[in-house]
């Protein structure tokens, strides 16, 4: 029951219809149990590894709060029997060693698992095992570890009814790929209860069906070329290659924000905004910049628990480097095992330490070219050098290996056949002119949509619910017929599960 599947939107349907119908104080319980519902039905087996994991995180968050407590107490008894500060022990902070020891026991299932084969057949030349991998390990670990954290740090309270902590893990519209919550922004709207909103649900819905038009007239669509040449990149090389690498990059961006959107469009219809995951990272100036606007709760959460912990940019620069390069080691193992995803990893640390070391030297280069700060030119060339790094990074990460990766990136730089653009060379890869040419509509519609919101501060969105109720709904449903008739379906395709569901 994925989230491009008729049975989900039916189960969407139902879930909508009893949450409106009983009273505030029990909505949260229909979410519940929906939510439960809806990860056994997908999970199977990793249910049962996922409800250990699931009583470990509430069990600690506990103990952590209880710890912390009593700590507290003993110590400011102890300050007011001595009639002193007790700076002795102001440093040292309650439940850290529980803190670590939960941190451990949440961390170990996901990184045995995404890198136990990995261990066994490269390293030490074993047998593959059988693990048991419940659906959004990757996710839902983050999402506990932050949880517990933020219990430690005091910035929370631990939740003492388990339902409500089941509830914030496994919501549904997010427990599967994100974006990764955390409680301060996501617990007290699942528990409240929502009026029903019109405004709010039709928002929801408009989400919803963008998410399908990303989905199936750019990204299953892109997947046909991208496949064929990955799948047999010994035979593409110099355009080819970078035909494929740049839409892969459009592939990964527009399945993954299609997700993001099903997920947050689907919990508008109960009145839960669920926090923006991508914010038109393409038009980012810098490497640096791109991390802040792409999957924003993963790169928030690198810094937040990582980066700042390890101390940021306040020890110093070298110190900085270092602290930037073990927070993409994390990023890459966390997308998946195996080298490439490493040297993904390392590739874009390097690019922002570069990034960093070189800046004076870029600006005086602009400066040189006659190319204003702020003008168009410095930033659209800005924009095109950082994203032809990103696209080189992710052929690599899209590559079955290293090897194979790098030698695709040599073979595109090195090798120069521009007449593919000409003739029908291009047309041989899977899309008909036809299906081109629709790719290249939907390709435009999405760079409108993205270059309005990036200069307007007004929604896209909101200005569609200012127009006339006819035609707003008019536009929804010709948008459905337009993605049913020329979308991934229309041509005969099997729509694709969504990439990220794999990481």
């Amino acid at each position: 029951m994925i989230y491009i599947s008729l049975y989900f939107y039916v189960f969407v349907g139902g879930m909508v219809l009893l949450y409106y119908v009983l009273p505030k104080k029990f909505r949260w319980l229909v979410l519940l149990a929906g939510s439960i519902g809806f990860y056994y039905k997908i999970s199977q087996k990793g249910f049962w590894v996922f409800l250990a994991t699931l009583a470990a995180g509430y069990g600690l968050g506990i103990g952590l709060e209880s710890g912390k407590r009593e700590k507290e107490k003993k110590l400011t008894d102890e300050t007011k029997e001595s009639g002193r500060a007790g700076k002795a022990k102001e440093g040292k902070k309650p439940g850290r060693w529980l803190l670590v020891v939960g941190i451990f026991l949440l961390a170990v299932p996901l990184v045995v698992t995404k890198n136990g084969d990995f261990v066994l057949k490269s390293l030490l030349h074993r047998k593959s095992y059988p693990w048991i991998v419940p659906v959004g390990m990757s996710f839902y670990t983050l999402q506990m570890i932050s949880y517990l954290v933020d219990v430690f740090r005091g910035k929370i309270k631990a939740l003492r009814n388990p339902g409500k902590f089941a509830l914030f893990v496994t919501f549904f519209p997010q427990v599967v790929q994100g974006p990764i919550p955390r409680y301060e922004q996501l617990g007290n709207q699942l528990y409240e209860g929502h009026p029903f909103e019109e405004k709010e649900f039709c928002k929801g819905l408009q989400l919803i069906v963008w998410g399908f038009f990303l989905k199936f007239m750019i990204a299953d669509k892109a997947s046909i070329v991208v496949n064929q040449v990955f799948d047999h990149w010994k035979a593409y090389q110099g355009g080819y290659v970078l035909v494929a690498g740049v839409l892969y990059s459009i592939q990964l961006y527009t399945d993954f924000l299609s997700c993001v959107c099903l997920s947050k469009g689907v919990a508008e219809l109960f009145g839960i905004h669920l926090a923006d995951n991508f914010r038109r990272p393409y038009l980012a100036e810098s490497v640096k910049e791109f991390w802040g606007r792409w999957h924003i709760s993963l790169s928030s959460w690198l810094r937040d628990y990582i980066y700042i912990p390890l101390g940021g940019n306040r020890k110093g620069r070298f110190r900085k480097y270092v602290h930037i390069f073990v927070v993409f080691t994390i990023s890459g193992i966390w997308h998946g095992a195996g080298y490439k995803y490493l040297f993904w990893g390392w590739v874009h640390g390097i690019y922002q330490i570069g990034g960093d070391l070189t800046k004076g030297l870029q600006n005086k280069m602009y400066d040189r070219l006659h190319m204003a700060e702020g003008g168009k030119a410095r930033t659209w060339c800005r924009r095109l050098g950082t994203w032809f790094l990103v696209m080189i990074a992710w052929i690599i990460f899209r590559a079955d290996s290293l090897r194979e990766g790098i030698a695709m990136v040599y073979k595109m730089i090195t090798v120069y056949n521009p007449w593919i653009f000409f003739d029908d060379s291009l047309l041989r890869l899977g899309l008909s002119w036809k299906e081109w040419g629709m790719l290249g509509i939907s390709l435009w519609v999405l760079c409108k949509v993205e270059q309005t919101q990036e200069k307007e501060a007004l929604d896209v969105r909101d200005r569609i619910l200012r127009q006339p109720l006819v035609l707003q709904w008019g536009l929804y449903l010709a948008a459905v017929a337009f993605i049913m008739v020329f979308g991934t379906y229309g041509f005969g395709f099997n729509a694709a599960d969504f990439i990220y569901g794999g990481f």
